[in-house]
């Protein structure tokens, strides 16, 4: 069975650090590219960030610009999610989702096949 799970979330002050996980069971994330999404309470989900199937290219969104940064790690068949100097606007369900067609990892919900069931990032005093 082909399964996508994040871990890693929790509560964090602000300023502070968190790094989630994308672990994968039934196929392997070396050859895939992995988007991140967010979804704050009452709002829409939207793209954070991901990495291309391939060399590992990495993109970020605007809003999380030098925050964060995606890597993979090809031997744990898991990529991480590093977020940096969260601010309470952060808070929400973070996603990893898997695009098995295209090299380059793309933004919309639409471009992903697979995905995780969330974990939840709260960022509070």
């Amino acid at each position: 069975q082909l399964q996508l799970v994040e871990s890693g979330g929790g509560l964090v002050q602000p300023g502070g650090s968190l790094r989630l996980s994308c672990g994968a069971s039934g196929f392997s994330l070396v050859n895939t590219a992995i988007g991140w999404f967010r979804q704050a309470p009452g709002k829409e989900r939207e793209w954070v960030g991901c990495i291309d199937k391939a060399y590992d290219h990495t993109r970020s969104a605007d809003l999380m610009k030098g925050r964060i940064s995606v890597s993979r790690d090809g031997a744990k068949n898991t990529v991480y999610l590093q977020m940096n100097s969260l601010k309470p606007e952060d808070t929400g369900v973070y996603y990893c989702a898997a695009d098995y067609d295209r090299y380059r990892c793309g933004r919309r919900e639409s471009d992903y096949e697979h995905w995780g069931q969330g974990t939840q990032v709260t960022v509070t005093s």
